[in-house]
């Protein structure tokens, strides 16, 4: 073996855990990256290049964004090594259902118009925990819902709320605007100094990707708190 010649490991050399199909198997879709997703669709890779590696090189040509990856062309993906017409054609049908996906029955969804209306989206999940959790609302121009994550949860006290993960969602769905929301277990609806913190990064956070924080929504049981109804926003 010329032990100076680079030798790159193809994916069935990976440990069973790492490998996408067996990841997704294991620990479900929200697991794995756009990049492993998008390689258990195509299948295989190219001499000298994992799947896996060959979608990141891919979507680092659309600013490793779905939507923008989403407008190129039969004709532009097969321009890019390793992508022949039958890859192409799987990653534009994938990428056309999860367009349809993200879409369906959005016309049916009603308009956020008001907090009242934000919090019956989160009574269900939030209400009567006894532990903190954080969800975000993700609204289209015509701020009706396009999509739901729960952030984060945590203990009794407190949560801790990843941004990265909540714009990258964001990004993910095209909305345009969100309404966060948590619960405090203790029934307590005053905003602690960690929430306004939270809130006015998030609000800032957001002006960058011309995103708009409509309200962030404190629960307790059937009662509510506001930060857009107190003008704090």
């Amino acid at each position: 073996m010329n032990l100076n010649k680079e030798y790159k490991l193809t994916i069935k050399d990976w440990d069973l855990p790492d490998r996408p199909r067996e990841k997704l198997l294991q620990k479900g879709v929200p697991a794995l990256s756009n990049a492993e997703l998008l390689a258990i669709i195509i299948g295989s890779g190219r001499p000298g290049l994992s799947a896996v590696d060959l979608m990141k090189n891919l979507l680092s040509t659309a600013e490793h964004r779905l939507q923008q990856l989403n407008q190129k062309s039969i004709a532009e993906l097969t321009k890019f090594n390793g992508v022949g017409t039958a890859k192409a054609v799987k990653i534009k049908a994938a990428l056309g259902l999860a367009s349809r996906f993200s879409t369906e029955g959005v016309l049916d969804r009603p308009v956020i118009q008001s907090s009242a209306m934000a919090f019956q989206f989160f009574r269900d999940d939030l209400a009567a925990l006894d532990h903190e959790q954080f969800w975000v609302l993700y609204l289209n121009r015509a701020h009706r819902s396009v999509g739901k994550l729960q952030l984060s949860k945590g203990g009794i006290a407190e949560t801790v709320v990843d941004l990265r993960l909540l714009f990258k969602r964001a990004l993910e769905l095209n909305a345009t605007a969100i309404i966060m929301a948590h619960n405090h277990p203790s029934g307590n609806l005053t905003p602690s100094a960690s929430d306004h913190n939270l809130t006015q990064r998030v609000r800032k956070a957001a002006g960058f990707f011309d995103i708009k924080l409509l309200d962030h929504l404190i629960l307790s049981g059937k009662k509510y708190f506001s930060f857009a109804d107190k003008q704090l926003l």
